[in-house]
């Protein structure tokens, strides 16, 4: 029977792409991801690049060209399981009667496991946390000061989540690093306070470490 192969792809560049990965890519019938990340890739069959503005459109096509007999494999920027797609395709799956077990999931790097080794914190031990398409992201005020590093995805611009902190009663001094854009030739690691980072400008491909100190 088809399978629906959801494969983490890492941070972005094809160093941190694991060999079960490629393998799992060359071998599918079909290859569904965006042009970034599919173009990270030297051996695909056919393929079928996300339209962002019907992203969930994409991954109901993929569970269907599942259930019509063919193999695919449905990229997930870093590992699926978190903020990644996982959590849609069993739910979409779900509503269209798509079989669990006939879908496998291939780890990739998070960049937030790529954030915690560039700035050599254990992150067995920190506050772990994502607030990719959530909008309360006062959550993370009572864990920031709770004796453990915090390594958080933000949800909107990383100055508005200074901003926010710094409103919501944190030390406008509280020293935060922010790695943007992990694994790229333009990666940059900034360390400085959460009110330097509130007048600062990244993109959105960014992870927050608040530090306790």
């Amino acid at each position: 029977m088809s399978k629906l192969y959801i494969v983490g792809i890492g941070p972005g560049d094809f160093e941190y792409l694991t060999y079960k990965a490629v393998e799992t890519v060359k071998n599918a019938d079909i290859v569904i991801g965006s042009k970034r990340a599919i173009d990270l890739f030297d051996e695909v069959n056919e393929k079928i690049i996300f339209n962002v503005k019907n992203l969930h459109g994409n991954l109901e096509e993929s569970v269907d060209i599942a259930k019509e007999g063919k193999d695919v494999a449905l990229l997930s920027t870093g590992d699926p399981g978190f903020s990644g797609l996982l959590k849609p395709i069993l739910e979409i799956s779900e509503e269209k009667g798509f079989p669990r077990e006939n879908i496998e999931v291939i780890p990739g790097i998070s960049s937030l496991q790529l954030a915690s080794s560039r700035c050599k914190i254990p992150w067995d031990s920190a506050n772990i946390m994502t607030f990719h398409g959530r909008e309360n992201i006062e959550d993370i005020l009572p864990i920031i000061d709770n004796g453990l590093e915090t390594i958080a995805l933000p949800s909107r611009k990383v100055k508005d989540m200074a901003q926010f902190l710094i409103d919501n009663g944190a030390d406008p001094n509280r020293q935060v690093i922010v790695c943007e854009r992990l694994s790229y030739p333009d990666e940059r690691i900034f360390r400085g306070s959460l009110e330097e980072v509130s007048h600062s400008e990244f993109t959105y491909m960014c992870v927050m470490v608040i530090l306790n100190e």
